[in-house]
């Protein structure tokens, strides 16, 4: 039978409850912002009587993907997240996405063909990463994000300290997401080297500076100076290496503690 534990501090306590208030401590993750914006009611039940809120996850498992949409049978979700316990409880975010239904889509996380990408990290669907990064998007980004990171972390501070819990773990994707954790007071569990290892690399004259010579789309002169770019041209292994193994904290109420490319622009 479910827990009637209304108090975990797991995915895996939370996992164990009844579905009503599994769905209720769930929903604490959503930015209000996001519902407010797409006016969406706090039941997630649009007024057709379709549920926009998908929450998957197996009884007493540690991982659960989270997925909103703000119109019932569309492609994208709003919202995509997917957050696990690590080995020691404590809550560890492998993904989360923010995605624009306004905005135009571009397939980079799948083939012609339909096969999937990983969001560029299995294989690259060259032409659309092409065309995104043309129309102004990030590696991974199928379409323009919401420009509301800071209502998503505050949501995920409440729900952390919910948990009795008063840090969290990131996974960032690529190069560009750790930066912008960076100014969302996020420091370096893992990583910290090959961050400093990238900004010096892109230094004027640096090792990865002096390839970005226009060989291939993503290896643009001057991109050195824009976050993105630098993300594109490391995307498509400028560094002979994917970008991995970088895991990050944000210890909440915490200031960030290091700045890699703050004179960067995006």
């Amino acid at each position: 039978m479910p827990s009637t534990d209304i108090n975990p501090h797991t995915l895996s306590g939370i996992n164990r409850l009844d579905e009503q208030t599994k769905h209720d401590v769930y929903a604490r993750l959503i930015p209000p912002q996001l519902l407010d914006r797409f006016k969406i009611s706090p039941d997630f039940i649009d007024s057709d009587g379709n549920n926009l809120l998908e929450i998957s996850y197996a009884a007493g498992s540690s991982d659960t993907q989270l997925a909103l949409w703000h119109e019932y049978g569309f492609p994208d979700p709003i919202l995509f997240g997917h957050v696990t316990d690590n080995v020691n409880g404590m809550i560890h975010v492998l993904l989360y996405i923010l995605n624009d239904p306004d905005s135009p889509r571009f397939d980079v996380d799948r083939m012609p063909d339909g096969t999937p990408t990983m969001f560029g990290t299995l294989k690259r669907n060259i032409d659309a990463e092409v065309a995104a990064m043309k129309f102004g998007l990030a590696p991974g980004q199928i379409r323009m994000g919401l420009k509301i990171l800071k209502s998503a972390v505050q949501s995920f501070d409440h729900f952390i300290l919910s948990l009795k819990h008063d840090m969290y773990f990131v996974e960032p994707l690529y190069y560009h997401n750790a930066i912008i954790f960076e100014r969302y007071g996020f420091a370096y569990a893992k990583g910290r080297r090959l961050m400093e290892r990238i900004q010096s690399g892109f230094t004027p004259g640096g090792e990865y500076d002096n390839l970005l010579d226009g060989s291939s789309p993503f290896r643009l002169p001057g991109a050195t100076q824009s976050i993105r770019l630098r993300s594109w041209a490391i995307h498509d292994l400028i560094m002979d290496e994917p970008f991995t193994d970088v895991t990050m904290y944000r210890r909440i109420g915490s200031p960030s503690q290091i700045r890699t490319s703050e004179n960067c622009y995006w």
